[in-house]
């Protein structure tokens, strides 16, 4: 967890890539069933984050996305994706298309600077 509120939390995805998920404080389950009040924050958090991941890492694109099908809990994805990383084009679901030798910035650095961010 690198941050919370009454709102939202947002927690660090381990991956090779800078991934972070912003979830709603409340067990919801739609987005539909979040205050306006949550939903503004979330959106909030996405647009500090992709931001921060965009000057950070020079991203050649941020990816977000909400699936929530084996969590039933209202989360959001929020990935800088690189040309080279193991998957790209693909979603980081996906098939691995190679093996990445991503040579990125300090994760930890980021993710402390992101913190204060928020």
């Amino acid at each position: 967890m690198i941050f919370e509120n009454d709102l939202v939390s947002v927690e660090i995805e381990p991956s090779e890539i800078p991934w972070v998920k912003v979830f709603s404080r409340r067990k919801v389950k739609e987005f539909s069933q979040c205050s306006l009040d949550e939903k503004t924050e979330i959106f909030r958090m996405i647009d500090i984050i992709e931001k921060s991941m965009l000057s950070y890492f020079n991203a050649d694109k941020i990816n977000i996305a909400s699936f929530g099908n084996v969590m039933l809990h209202v989360h959001w994805h929020v990935m800088a994706r690189f040309e080279q990383d193991s998957y790209f084009p693909q979603p980081m679901w996906g098939v691995k298309q190679r093996q990445s030798n991503l040579e990125l910035p300090s994760f930890e650095i980021f993710f402390n600077q992101l913190a204060k961010q928020l």
